[in-house]
């Protein structure tokens, strides 16, 4: 089509509004509950302006951006409403549009109420396409939008042009994290660490995130476990035109524990047993309760399914009755008049670290509120904040206790439970015993405190190739490492393994020894002996179910290191892999070469 025929089209979609909107469901994981959807815009489908991204540009092109976006809000307005859509409309703004001087304030507003849909319910969405750079202006327009009870979302948080400035001049409500930061992040521990540090920045400046683009339930379980609540993706459900309302279709089950090798217990041990009420149950009713209970704390409220529905503060209360005659009028109202509908609800078998992340997550939690514990969804008690922090000071106590001190990777103590809890899980796993050749005689020209440095490295690239949701990592000693991988693609991380610390290993040598791929040093018989460059071997031990019954963790460990005995006699990076009954003729084991077909 060329630009002309594209002008032509865009005209006859202004002139008749000839748009599609779809949906696509936000989510919140621990009140397991659809916090709103994002509105979409897809132009005539037998147009190449049926994309999106064309059909912006072209009215760009055209001057008409804005004409076309109050087009897509109303369309957007209309069939929410139609559709009689629970939880906050998404509605995606440019920039650019706001400083037009054509742009007419107040006109969402009126599309909003001839829907009767109200501005508290509405997020307007900053999607960045072209450089801004006029923030003051720019921050005045939102002004006028949060005045009139909108929130602010920032949409696709470190592509755009200028979106961290964004954020820090904007103090959004909402920002949405890019989706390359969210894609294969099970695998890559450099987006973890940008997605922890958004976390903590979020946390600062009282927004909450929102992840994008989600695909895999690996990708989910890791984000759950950093502590993001509200998610987005095709794996929670892809744009449509009548969206699944139902969030239990929505939600993969139980997606933050399918495969974890932690150690972590569900969350029993902090459950307190406290009634509940319901939500049409009288004010005083729930007064009364705080008054015969001094140690109560909070209330959950339900509704007929058992359902949390929100919690009642003693702060909160004792509030709102202390404003003149308050306990008079409000004595026979129902508590749905007083309680917080901003609480978090949390899955009984979720782990205490994730609990403890998503509870520094909430902008809005107090240390002195409490949370509630569901059990598939219904009510099942409250927990406490504080005591959510002493287990996990008592948790990180005992981790040091057993790390060890240069890597801070567990050592012998929790490599032995993790491969206890392995074959009780009776888990199929990859058991390695990742082993530094030539390590000693490097240790022997280079000195310690350049050894410490390797084995630093090659803790950094272990932890970095496995997937945090369910694989695990120990530090037996000296240059000896376990690495317990559940992990589907395990090959192609221990040739990623093998490339990253090769690499990473290059900054350690001497100039001359680089050059020369080797070095010279005493060999264990005395004599010098020239020693090839640093390289990994790798013995793997192939678990299945059916294997564990006739093992335990001190012979599994044992295999492995049999197995690694059988690398190291292959020159440079090798794995050897056999199972958990080894043949009586050596197998054939994969070397880097094999690895990289």
């Amino acid at each position: 089509m060329t630009v002309t025929e594209q002008l032509s089209t865009l005209d006859g979609i202004l002139a008749h509004g000839d748009i599609t909107t779809l949906f696509q469901p936000i989510v919140s994981l621990s009140g397991r509950s659809i916090l709103g959807y994002e509105a979409l815009t897809r132009g005539p489908s037998n147009t190449s302006l049926h994309s999106p991204i064309n059909l912006l540009a072209a009215a760009r092109h055209a001057g008409r951006l804005n004409e076309l976006e109050m087009t897509c809000r109303a369309c957007a307005s209309r069939r929410y409403s139609q559709l009689e859509l629970q939880g906050k409309l998404f509605l995606n703004v440019s920039p650019e549009t706001l400083l037009d001087v054509t742009h007419k304030p107040g006109r969402t507003l009126e599309l909003l109420q001839q829907y009767g849909i109200t501005p508290s319910q509405v997020v307007i969405e900053l999607t960045e396409q072209t450089p801004t750079d006029d923030f003051e202006l720019l921050d005045a327009a939102l002004h006028h939008y949060r005045d009139m009870g909108f929130s602010i979302a920032l949409d696709d948080l470190g592509a755009g042009y200028s979106s961290l400035r964004m954020w820090s001049e904007l103090r959004p409500d909402y920002v949405k994290i890019d989706r390359y930061f969210i894609d294969g992040i099970h695998r890559d521990a450099v987006k973890r660490e940008f997605v922890g540090s958004i976390l903590k920045i979020a946390h600062a400046s009282r927004a909450q995130v929102i992840a994008e683009g989600i695909e895999l339930r690996e990708e989910l379980r890791v984000l759950a476990d950093m502590g993001v609540d509200l998610v987005q993706g095709y794996l929670l459900g892809r744009p449509e035109e009548q969206p699944d309302a139902d969030v239990a279709k929505l939600l993969p089950s139980n997606p933050e524990r399918d495969d974890s090798l932690s150690d972590e217990s569900d969350l029993s041990v902090l459950v307190l047993k406290q009634i509940a009420v319901a939500e049409t149950s009288p004010i005083a009713d729930v007064l009364a309760l705080f008054r015969m209970q001094a140690n109560l704390n909070s209330v959950a409220v339900l509704d007929d399914l058992q359902v949390p529905v929100g919690i009642v503060h003693r702060n909160l209360l004792s509030d709102a009755l202390l404003k003149p005659f308050a306990t008079d009028l409000l004595a026979r109202k129902p508590i749905s008049r007083l309680m917080s509908h901003d609480f978090l609800a949390v899955e009984l078998n979720q782990s205490l670290q994730q609990v403890s992340r998503l509870l520094t997550s909430r902008a809005r939690q107090r240390i002195e509120e409490d949370f509630v514990i569901t059990e598939h969804g219904r009510y099942h008690g409250l927990g406490r904040v504080i005591d959510v922090l002493k287990l996990i000071t008592e948790m990180k106590i005992q981790q040091a206790r057993h790390a060890n001190p240069l890597t801070l990777l567990p050592g012998n103590v929790p490599i032995q439970q993790c491969l206890t809890r392995l074959l009780r899980q009776r888990r199929e796993a990859v058991v390695c015993y990742v082993d530094i050749d030539h390590f000693k005689p490097f240790n022997d020209i280079y000195g310690y405190a350049k050894g410490d440095e390797v084995l630093l490295c090659l803790a950094r690239c272990l932890n970095e190739q496995i997937d945090p949701g369910c694989d695990f990592v120990g530090h037996i000693g000296g240059d000896d490492f376990l690495l317990v991988m559940l992990s589907d693609d395990w090959p192609s991380r221990i040739q990623r393994l093998f490339d990253a610390f090769e690499k990473r290993c290059i900054p350690f040598y001497r100039n001359e020894h680089l050059a020369a791929g080797c070095f010279i040093a005493e060999g264990r018989q005395g004599g010098e002996q020239q020693f090839s460059l640093l390289s990994l071997s790798i013995g793997a031990v192939h678990l299945t179910p059916g294997s564990a019954e006739d093992l335990d963790a001190d012979r599994l460990a044992a295999l492995a290191s049999e197995a690694k005995r059988s690398a190291k006699q292959k020159p440079g990076f090798s794995l050897h892999l056999i199972g958990t009954q080894p043949p009586t003729s050596p197998p054939q084991s994969p070397t880097r070469a094999a690895l990289a077909l």
